[in-house]
């Protein structure tokens, strides 16, 4: 069964999509049946080019990403989520609507913050290398989590290891 990982930013612009795109493409790459999702409480409408391109160095497909709400994943018909990761300060105070998991579980949910690459100086050459450090820590901390034995982990233990995972 695939696992489904929810990451949430305020926008849903930026730092949500390195995740969602970096965990999708590390997850093909290795051969794990998860699938990542972003979206934001506030979502701005738009892609932040630089994160777009940023994921595209890399060979990430991007045409399909979309900001939106995480309205969509409270819905009937939204996937069943096994993990809620929040990678924005300010998405990581906001009260998140209720989410369901597999078996009408709540996800585990866990805060790994990043500082917002959008605000970085030195013009578009300095945006560029924060969009690119960015999404270089997102990549390791998205290998860690591709690394446990999710489909052996109880929620506790998957818990524990998702937040040495954003202590790292």
């Amino acid at each position: 069964m695939t696992l489904n990982v929810l990451i949430l930013c305020t926008h849903n612009s930026a730092r949500s999509v390195l995740a969602e795109g970096m965990l999708n493409h590390l997850a093909k790459r290795l051969g794990r049946d998860v699938l990542a999702h972003s979206a934001g409480s506030a979502p701005s409408g738009r892609l932040n080019p630089f994160a777009l391109e940023a994921l595209q160095n890399v060979g990430v497909e991007t045409r399909a990403y979309r900001s939106k709400s995480w309205d969509e994943f409270t819905a009937s018909d939204a996937p069943p989520l096994s993990i809620v990761i929040t990678v924005c300060d300010s998405a990581a105070a906001e009260s998140c609507p209720v989410f369901f998991g597999p078996a009408g579980q709540s996800p585990v949910q866990v805060h790994w913050g990043y500082p917002d690459p959008s605000n970085a100086e030195g013009g578009d050459e300095g945006k560029r290398r924060a969009f690119e450090l960015t999404r270089q820590a997102i990549g390791y901390r998205m290998l860690q989590l591709l690394a446990l034995p999710l489909a052996t982990m109880d929620r506790a233990s998957l818990q524990q290891a998702l937040i040495e995972i954003g202590a790292s």
